[in-house]
């Protein structure tokens, strides 16, 4: 083996750019963000074991057992919005809401409710039988589509700020 990199690098500068001029000089917009008030509650989405994807939630054998679209809320949250283990909530964003079902858990932060994506199987034409039955909350009703993050342009999925009631 004999090193190649010089021959087939094609950087302006002739060296591996690690933080590219560009990027630098866009550093403004995160560094806006970070002043930014921080939000008192925050909607992070999450993946689980037995339901990485929707198409999990239409076969009986891994649909079964305990459910599984809950909204995790750390106990001083429960407390401070007057919600309960098991109890329906709303949460809700920019004049869009969802029911979840809540689950009293430390292992969120103070401040964090975290909701499982690819629910929401309630939705007209949906053709998921097993599913249907237990439909969950559709995170996505809450997203703003238009979002995009700073650095990178991708589409905001999480970090938004939330209410949180009973339903």
């Amino acid at each position: 083996m004999e090193p190649r990199i010089p021959e087939i690098l094609r950087t302006a500068s002739g060296k591996i750019e690690l933080a590219p001029s560009v990027l630098i000089e866009d550093l403004h917009r995160a560094a806006a963000d970070l002043a930014a008030p921080v939000p008192e509650l925050v909607l992070i989405g999450r993946r689980q074991l037995r339901s990485n994807n929707s198409w999990m939630h239409n076969l009986p054998v891994l649909a079964k057992g305990a459910y599984r679209c809950t909204a995790l809320v750390h106990p001083q949250d429960a407390a401070r919005y007057g919600v309960s283990d098991g109890a329906l909530a709303e949460l809700a964003r920019d004049g869009r809401s969802i029911t979840v079902q809540v689950e009293v858990s430390d292992e969120m932060m103070p401040g964090v409710v975290s909701l499982p994506h690819g629910w929401g199987h309630d939705q007209p034409d949906t053709r998921l039988s097993v599913a249907s039955e237990r439909p969950g909350a559709n995170i996505n009703a809450l997203l703003d589509e238009r979002l995009r993050d700073p650095l990178s342009g991708n589409a905001v999925l999480s970090g938004l700020p939330v209410t949180l009631r009973p339903a």
